[in-house]
């Protein structure tokens, strides 16, 4: 079946690499799943929902679950027996009941206007824009403390991204400077950079906290701090592989965390938040940064804005204040987001 899913969506075979991923991939979604009986729909452009959907049957009854794949595309109001799977496809299967588990497939750039409620309701969401590298990308409150899956997922996103993540954004280097300088990091002082990737910030990072101060970089994927290393910013900071969920660093030791991009990969932003507040001193500071604003990145990746989103500013403003911040700045400009806030 999962080599059916490389034949019906590339030209390309699947090869040990890619059949393994697809394995992790599914294990992993299983593992998300709420125990017992559960009715599950997964959406998405073209063909691949079905394809997924009888793929994640497979891996669910390989490992004894239950599972019914309801026949047809003339939904009905029938429910899962108990203890079973219910695992249907398709936005007339969407629209038809309320869903456990609603699954959103990214696929391609058709389909998000035609499906209604795109990935905005959906539970677990899914990139497969590369039909041999399937990746999930993000997965709701409810569902995410469930399973390992967090690890591995970030890790396979990331580390086929590793060796042209500088050729693709290097042209970013000068926002990361600019809004390093804007932040005041004190001369002297520890700035902790988590999320590193390949270090992009690290020389920004340097020059403001000068020789005398330090600068450490985190990141989950270790393709990411190796081409860190290539480039030559490990000159600037101590490089180290980490969790950005369980950092292993003392209470209070950063003046400083700067983190690209990594509120909205992590599972619980909120708890990220309150990880980074507890290595943070009280009156450290916490930037969070993007070389693109929230709309422009938005329009990149094909979706829509929603209120709900951790880095609104909304949303942020009642985060960092519920874990121990106090948001004094915030700009979401097109070319770029930047938000600072003071350990209280």
């Amino acid at each position: 079946m999962i080599a059916d899913m490389a034949h019906n969506t590339s030209p390309l075979p699947m090869t040990a690499t890619s059949s393994h991923r697809w394995h992790e991939f599914l294990d992993n979604i299983a593992s998300l799943l709420p125990a017992g009986t559960a009715a599950v729909v997964v959406d998405g452009p073209g063909e691949q929902p079905g394809i997924v959907a009888d793929c994640l049957a497979e891996t669910l009854r390989a490992a004894g679950r239950p599972c019914w794949r309801p026949a047809g595309t003339s939904p009905d109001a029938a429910a899962p027996a108990a203890g079973t799977v219910m695992l249907a496809d398709g936005p007339a299967w969407r629209t038809a009941r309320d869903w456990d588990v609603v699954i959103w497939l990214r696929a391609g750039h058709a389909g998000h206007g035609h499906h209604p409620g795109g990935e905005a309701d959906a539970g677990i969401v899914i990139d497969l824009h590369d039909p041999a590298w399937p990746v999930i990308r993000r997965v709701a409150g409810p569902f995410a403390s469930r399973g390992r899956w967090y690890i591995s997922e970030t890790r396979a996103f990331f580390s086929t991204r590793a060796a042209t993540w500088d050729t693709k954004f290097g042209d970013d280097l000068p926002a990361y400077s600019a809004a390093i300088a804007q932040a005041r990091i004190r001369p002297g002082g520890v700035v902790i950079d988590v999320g590193c990737g390949t270090g992009r910030a690290l020389p920004a990072l340097r020059q403001a906290v000068g020789s005398d101060g330090t600068v450490i970089a985190v990141d989950l994927t270790p393709e990411m701090l190796r081409h860190a290393r290539v480039k030559g910013r490990a000159a600037h900071a101590a490089l180290i592989l980490a969790d950005a969920r369980y950092l292993p660093f003392a209470s209070a030791s950063a003046d400083a965390v700067f983190a690209a991009g990594l509120i909205t990969h992590m599972p619980d932003p909120q708890a990220g938040l309150r990880q980074l507040a507890r290595i943070t001193r009280p009156g450290g500071l916490l930037i969070l940064f993007h070389p693109s604003g929230r709309a422009a990145l938005a329009a990149r990746h094909g979706r829509t804005l929603e209120p709900d989103e951790p880095l609104a500013a909304t949303q942020l403003q009642g985060s960092t204040e519920a874990t121990g911040w106090h948001l004094t700045t915030y700009d979401d400009a097109e070319c770029r987001f930047l938000a600072i806030a003071t350990r209280r």
